[in-house]
Order: C-alpha cells, then structure tokens, then sequence
C-alpha cells in the first residue's frame, strides 16, 4: 500500500532510478543539486507520474525533511548510490526558493521562548519545565495507547469534557514538530514521537518539555502503561522505523531495553503502533518494498508482513508469524531479472485485542506480485499465546501492486494484473451488539466496511461506503461508541480530480463520497452520512496549487460520549454529533499560523491525517501538517495542537 508510504514519496526529493552502491561521500560538485535533479527526479516529479510532487510542493518542505527522507525514509532505497553531500544538495536546491513564513496569529500558551522564522526549515527550541517532574498518576481519562482500548475504539469514556462543551473549545498551545504522531496521555504527561527523532516527553496542560529522547525516529503512537520493569513504575514502548522497539522509564526516558531487529529485509520497517497483551508486546511489521520496485535494478519481490510478539520485560523476541504462508518461488523473468513472490501483506495498522478468545486481530497490505497468495487484503486472527493463525479472510484477490506502474514503467517489476492497490490500513474493531453477539468491523481502501464473525472469520456484512481508490475509501482509522462504528471516507483521488484524470492518460475518477459515517455494527447498515464540507482552504494561499485543497477525510476519528471528533485534510478539525451526525464545532487549522512553544514563528498547519486526535483529561490534542497520505499545505513540518474548553 500504503497511505503513509506514498506521504513519504511525497516528502522525498528524488524518485532516484538506479540502485547502486553507496557511494563515498565526496563534497558535491557546484549546481550538484539541481544536476541530479534533471537527470534522476525531474522526469517524476514534472512529468505527472502518480503520487509524485511537483517541485512546488517539494519546496514547501523543510531541507532536513527531505533529507531524511532520503536517508532514513521510504525512498532510502531509492536514494541508494547518493552521497550524503548529494542528498543535501538536492534538498538545498529544492528548497532554494522558500519564502520565509508570514506572521504568527495564535497559540503561544504559557511557556516564554525566544522565536526563530521559518526560513528554508524551522530549528526549535525545546521549552524546559522548571522544577522537578511530579510523579505520573493515572487518571480516569487517560489516553495510554492509540485506540484507548484493548478493542481500539478510539472511544474516549471519560473525556473531562461533555458534548455541551465542545463549542467552547479554543486552542491553548501549540508545538512544532516534523511528523508528529499521535500522542498519548497519562494524567498531566503527554508523550508523542515524530520523524526528526525526537521522542517527546511534555506537561499536557502547558506543553513544557519534561524530558526528550533524541535518537528515535517514528510515527507510531507510545504505549504506556504501569509496570515493574522500569524504576518508576510506569513504562513506555516506541516502535522505531528502522524496526527496533524501545522501552524507556516513562517518567525519566531512560531506556530500559531494546529489541533485535525484527526484521532482516532491510527495507522494511515499522508504522503501525504496539499493543500489550498481558506479558507480550505485540508489533505489526511493514515496508516499502512496493516503492523499491519502483526501481529498474531493484529486483521484486521477497518481503513478507508479520506480527511479532515481544516479552515485554526484556524486549526476547517470542514468536513471529508472517502473513504470507505459501514458499517463494520464482515468478517470471523481466528485463534480465528473476522476479520472486509471493511478496507483500505488510502490517501497516496496530493490531486489536480480543482477550476474552485469546486472539490478536490485524488486516494486511497488497500484494507486490502476480503470484497467488491468500495473505494480502486480508483480516487476520492471531492466538496471542502461540502466534497461530486462528483464521484469516481475503476479502480482495489479485490486488497485486507496486509503485510506479503504467504504460510508461520501464522498473520490469509490474505485477499482471495490476491490482486497485485497496488494502487495508485501519485497525478493526470489536463490536458487542445487544444480544450479547460480536462482531468484528473493518474498513478497506476500497470504500468497503466489513463485518465479520470473531469465532471463525466468516462475513456476516459489507456495506460500500466510499468509491474507494490507492489513497481513498477508508484510510487510516475507524472508531466506535458501544452502539455505532464511525468511519471516515477519504476517496482522495476523487475528490482531488473533482472527477477528472489524475494525470495525462488516466481514467477520469468517480465523484467519490468524502465525509463520516455512522454504522449499524449488527448489519452495517448506514445511520446517518456527514459530507465533507466545501469549506475554505487557507493553506491554498502558501502557494499551493488549488487542486490541493482537498476534503477527504482519511484521518482516524476520536470518540467521547455525544461526540465524534473527526479531521480532514483540508485542515478542517471538526465535532459531530454523534446521534446526527451535525456539526456542532469547527476548526480550521490552517486559517493563522502559530507561535509555537519551542521557538517557531509563524508556524503554518496543514491537512489532517493519520492517527487522528487524542481527547484525555479535558483536553482535544491533534496533530495538523504534512503527515500521512496526502501531505497537503504546512511548511514540512507538523504542529501538535492543543485545545481546551475556552483555552483554560
């Protein structure tokens, strides 16, 4: 797939064809940049091939987050055979003509800071909290994992805040940040992890730094939770990109321990967050193998996804079951290579917990090649204690993908049939209905909601809920009160096109059908449907193109009693009513820039997308910039936004 693999295409700089040597790292000629550029992007990046930015786009990002993502992101492999010196003097050149940012408007909270401008990619400065962290208590609405719950509901119980409330929200801090994730919330600590390898510990009311790890990239949410393996009692689990998982002390950030490698592809990697179950750490596994193959040297296919169990004591790897069971074998031979498969099923969501059958549940990406394999575009069941497969579906058959494909690919790594690439990535969730039956509920990239039985995998319902596409129907997340499953509808590529060809030579897109749903768990049927709002687009004044003001909504939703809180990527952060669907607040994120707690002025946000928003303690926190599929507006860089009722 995936929505978050294409977000990082989309930060990267150079969609690099060759797959060479590293080279040494030899001081870049004068003009280095833009001569790799012409020879080795351009015909990507202004030639209209699927998912790439133009290098308008690409000059709204920060220098270090091109470079990253070229020396530890999705197009690492692709940048294989660049110097470090290159890879910055692509990043200079792209970033050459960026204006510096306009004046702040909003959103300084408590903390005084010396401000910095947004000029060619922000530096911060971390706002220390003054005196000794107090002690982590737990409180009744915590917010410890990234759905809330062992069936990740992303259902907030105990918000601190009623329904009545909501229109009273207004923003009290903000804090800049290159990819935040979502966070989590215990009592008055809040901890939240991004790609410029900062792992942040902050006070939740004011935003203050408590403590921060600087050497861990990821976009995974932490799992926090009380334990006597860390001295204060209370522990916290990152998975890292470069997938290693790293627990520290929560209260201080001292590592406790750290994993092996789980995985020894070395283009995979880990996106989708943790879970405790009981003595095990249970860890999804992903890659980008698919934008590899974009690659004409790169020979496809071998990655499998899998799910790791960890001992959450010493980090022991316990067990490891791969979604793919049938053997690789040789597939056919293209432009002098052995292509291999079956490849693909990465893991790209957090998996749920059905403690009570003693499964861990998880949905897996497409398939990289054209050989026959059950595991992709599947809902899988898990036994937590041994790692065997209970059951799995396939609910999508052929959906064989790799990036880059079309009339024009010359990679020879294109699977026949090219598939929809509609896989899965939002984590299911279990459902009791009133009789007292379950049901478990997932969403697909296809604009498809499922409901299956627990016990064996057997399709109970589907419902279409979206036109679905590559980066449209049911993105990142879906969530759920006791009686309703809510589900957000991206259909991005519709939405985008307003019905028109994506690019020269494609097909015009359906209209599509962006906005939230609420379902019948019980039959799927739909309660009430909310479109997305033509509302305006502020951050089409930064110099973006008109077309990029989109208002699919493919981010996860939060739930409180009364309340759905859904973003989209347009910048619009919005509270639903959750018997009606009615809009009962709004937000727009990108309508001012902020004058963030760690130094930057004149902050823009961006679309809304990913993990979605975290409601704990009376406070609404969600991340608004370049993060996840689209990568819509900011400046590169995300900001953690910070809401309470009227900023108190």
């Amino acid at each position: 797939m995936k929505s978050w693999a294409c977000g990082l295409v989309l930060a990267a700089s150079a969609a690099v064809s060759s797959w060479a040597p590293t080279a040494s790292a030899q001081p870049s000629a004068p003009n280095a940049g833009e001569q790799i550029y012409q020879q080795r992007c351009k015909s990507c990046h202004e030639g209209g091939a699927e998912r790439a930015p133009t290098p308008a786009d690409l000059a709204r990002r920060s220098k270090d987050d091109i470079v990253n993502a070229l020396t530890s992101g999705i197009m690492a492999p692709m940048a294989a055979g660049l110097t470090q010196a290159d890879k910055e003097a692509v990043a200079g050149y792209l970033t050459a003509a960026k204006t510096p940012a306009p004046p702040a408007a909003a959103g300084r909270g408590d903390v005084e800071m010396p401000q910095i401008a947004i000029t060619g990619g922000p530096k911060t400065t971390d706002p220390m909290c003054k005196g000794p962290a107090p002690a982590i208590k737990s409180a009744v609405g915590d917010w410890s994992s990234m759905g809330v719950d062992d069936r990740s509901s992303r259902f907030q119980r105990h918000p601190g805040l009623t329904a009545a409330e909501a229109p009273k929200l207004k923003l009290k801090w903000a804090f800049s940040m290159a990819g935040g994730g979502q966070p989590a919330v215990v009592g008055d600590w809040l901890w939240v992890t991004n790609r410029s390898g900062k792992f942040y510990a902050l006070d939740a009311k004011s935003g203050c730094v408590r403590w921060v790890v600087s050497d861990l990239v990821s976009r995974t949410t932490p799992v926090v939770i009380r334990s006597p393996i860390s001295p204060s009692g209370w522990a916290t689990f990152i998975g890292q990109s470069d997938r290693l998982v790293r627990a520290f002390d929560a209260q201080t950030g001292k590592e406790l321990w750290r994993s092996p490698e789980l995985e020894s592809h070395k283009i995979s990697l880990l996106t989708g967050s943790p879970v405790v179950a009981g003595d095990k750490l249970l860890v999804p596994i992903s890659s980008i193998e698919e934008a590899a193959a974009m690659s004409r040297s790169y020979v496809c296919c071998t990655f499998r996804g899998s799910l790791a169990a960890l001992d959450i004591k010493t980090g022991k790897m316990l067990w490891k079951t791969p979604t793919i069971s049938e053997p690789l074998q040789k597939s056919r031979e293209s432009e002098g290579k052995t292509l291999t498969g079956p490849a693909g099923a990465a893991v790209w969501a957090a998996p749920s917990l059905d403690l009570k059958r003693g499964l861990v549940y998880i949905v897996t990406g497409d398939s990289y090649t054209d050989v026959p394999t059950i595991g992709p575009d599947s809902v899988m069941a898990i036994e937590i204690a041994t790692g065997k497969i209970r059951w799995q579906h396939q609910v999508t058959q052929k959906d064989n993908f790799v990036m880059g494909c079309g009339p024009a690919s010359k990679s020879g790594n294109c699977p026949t049939p090219l598939g929809p690439d509609v896989d899965f990535g939002a984590t299911p969730i279990l459902m009791t209905l009133k009789g007292g039956q379950q049901v478990l509920v997932a969403g697909q990239k296809s604009g498809m909601a499922y409901g299956f039985d627990p016990d064996n995998g057997k399709l109970i319902w589907q419902q279409r809920l979206g036109e679905g596409s590559a980066l449209g129907g049911i993105e990142w997340g879906i969530g759920a009160d006791d009686r309703k499953v809510y589900i957000p509808v991206s259909d991005f590529g519709q939405v985008a096109s307003e019905g028109r060809p994506m690019r020269p030579g494609a097909p015009a897109q359906a209209p599509g059908r962006p906005g939230l749903n609420a379902v019948d768990p019980a039959t799927g049927k739909v309660i009430w449907f909310t479109p997305a709002p033509k509302a305006p687009c502020h951050y089409a004044s930064d110099g973006a193109r008109e077309s990029r003001c989109i208002r699919s909504q493919s981010a996860a939703p939060a739930i409180i009693p009364g309340l759905v809180f859904e973003g989209a990527l347009d910048g619009w952060f919005r509270a639903y009513d959750a018997a009606t669907g009615k809009i009962v607040w709004e937000y727009s994120t990108t309508a001012q820039t902020y004058e963030t707690l760690n130094g930057i002025k004149g902050q823009p946000g961006g679309g809304i997308d990913g993990m979605g928003p975290t409601v704990a303690n009376g406070m609404v926190y969600i991340v608004s910039g370049n993060n996840g599929a689209a990568r819509v507006g900011s400046n590169g860089v995300n900001v953690l936004l910070a809401f309470s009722v009227d900023g108190k």
